[in-house]
């Protein structure tokens, strides 16, 4: 299998500037590797550093020492060192990510917030929008919805939205952070579906899975990020 994502040495700690600089460490020496096709589930109790480490992977937050390194277009590209620019071009392209929430311009309809995917890699309004509505459809989102901004929507609605969003692209490496906390049974199902929809054409993924049942459906194999927590 080709590797797609590795880190090495990698840590992180918060810096608190409203405390007098207060030093808040979270994990340190994380070497992890993925490969196309695999899905690495993230483990450890709740404060371990899990949401942090994915945030890394995806470059929201800057590594305080160490590397994350992507497989971008043929080449390796340093999340931790990237110029901004070039950091937009792997999410473009390469890097999906499903958060926990949703976090969209006020006043988009749904269908629109899904297709942007799509048509910031080039394809026309036309073709975004259909393959958006087969997503919506797939996620058994009801079509009243989908001309309509996601604000109001449920927790589970919201969730459906930002899955699909964070998987429209097909990316080749894509960042889980908890999927289906907020679904029913029949939409968990049909996550679990796409995930592994995904692994099958090779996708790379890191995922935090707390419902266990979905954990062992999708992941190959589990890494403990409770085994590299600093102590406070």
């Amino acid at each position: 299998m080709n590797l797609a994502l590795e880190t090495t040495a990698l840590s992180k700690t918060f810096t608190l500037h409203g405390r007098g600089g207060l030093q808040l460490p979270v994990f340190s020496g994380i070497n992890l590797q993925v490969h196309a096709g695999e899905c690495l589930a993230l483990t450890g109790h709740s404060g371990s550093g899990k949401s942090s480490l994915l945030r890394c992977l995806y470059g929201n937050y800057g590594a305080t020492d160490g590397d994350v390194r992507i497989q971008h277009q043929g080449e390796w590209v340093s999340l931790a060192k990237a110029e901004a620019r070039d950091v937009y071009d792997v999410r473009r392209r390469t890097l999906g990510y499903v958060s926990q929430f949703l976090r969209v311009i006020p006043r988009v309809s749904t269908l629109d917030i899904v297709a942007d995917p799509l048509r910031r890699l080039g394809v026309g309004a036309e073709e975004a929008r259909a393959r958006a509505a087969q997503w919506l459809q797939r996620l058994n989102l009801h079509e009243h919805l989908w001309h309509l901004p996601p604000a109001t929507f449920s927790g589970g609605e919201q969730q459906r939205v930002n899955i699909a969003h964070g998987m429209i692209a097909d990316s080749p490496v894509l960042l889980l952070d908890e999927p289906t906390a907020s679904l029913d049974a029949d939409n968990r199902r049909v996550v679990v579906d796409l995930i592994q929809a995904a692994r099958a054409k090779g996708c790379a993924i890191v995922g935090i899975f707390h419902d266990d049942e979905v954990r062992h459906a999708v992941a190959t194999r589990c890494f403990d990020v409770e085994q590299f927590k600093n102590p406070i």
